[in-house]
């Protein structure tokens, strides 16, 4: 098992990487490989992936995964785990954060003729970013928090092989989330990396504060 410790040095290490590819992005180092990956998988990946990875983008939504984080919170109330209530304030505090990005960090989403979305809703959540910047991919950072949360809260709690199947099917949805958004041309790959890392470095300080039963050791 994994130690808290542990735990917390891998969600400062995310962090840091975070604020690092930021600055990379920042200076527009990245954009032709950017572009390349977008063509590469547009490319090589079968058209009937346009509706499935559609839904998978509604799913990720603001106001979808809002409900999420809400039933969390209001389930460790009821248990009385303040710390961890209290820690999933950084879901809000995350989403601070890519909405700061995309208004400071230069960064164009892909042109029109990259989209493949044929579910797109336009919501409230739609509309919150004054710029058409893209980084990181608010759909990434939900998604990747909570999951990071949930998957790190079992591993403090149960043993891993005991829990390993729902853990891959886990790692499966926050794969095919992260191919979806670069497949649809709603984001480019540095966005959904940038999402990755912030969601997993919140998630992760998020989970540790679970309070344990069962011996943490690395």
């Amino acid at each position: 098992m994994f130690s808290k410790k542990f735990l917390l040095s891998a969600s400062i290490t995310l962090l840091l990487l975070f604020v690092y590819f930021s600055y990379l992005v920042s200076q527009d180092t990245l954009k032709p490989l950017d572009f390349s990956i977008t063509v590469k998988l547009q490319d090589h990946l079968p058209r009937r992936l346009d509706l499935p990875f559609s839904i998978l983008s509604i799913i990720g939504l603001a106001e979808v995964t809002a409900i999420g984080g809400l039933g969390l919170m209001i389930y460790f109330f009821l248990k009385h785990y303040w710390l961890t209530f209290i820690s999933l304030s950084l879901f809000g505090i995350g989403t601070l954060v890519e909405v700061m990005s995309k208004i400071f960090i230069y960064q164009p989403g892909p042109p029109l003729f990259f989209h493949r979305n044929v579910l797109s809703l336009n919501l409230p959540s739609s509309n919150v970013v004054p710029t058409d910047f893209a980084y990181p991919s608010g759909h990434m950072f939900r998604t990747t928090f909570l999951i990071t949360f949930v998957v790190t809260a079992l591993l403090l709690k149960k043993p891993l092989f005991t829990t390993w199947p729902f853990h891959l099917w886990m790692l499966g949805f926050l794969l095919a989330m992260f191919v979806s958004r670069i497949y649809l041309g709603e984001h480019w790959t540095t966005d959904v990396v940038g999402g990755f890392l912030l969601g997993s470095s919140f998630g992760i300080l998020a989970g540790i504060t679970i309070p344990t039963r069962i011996k943490c050791e690395i």
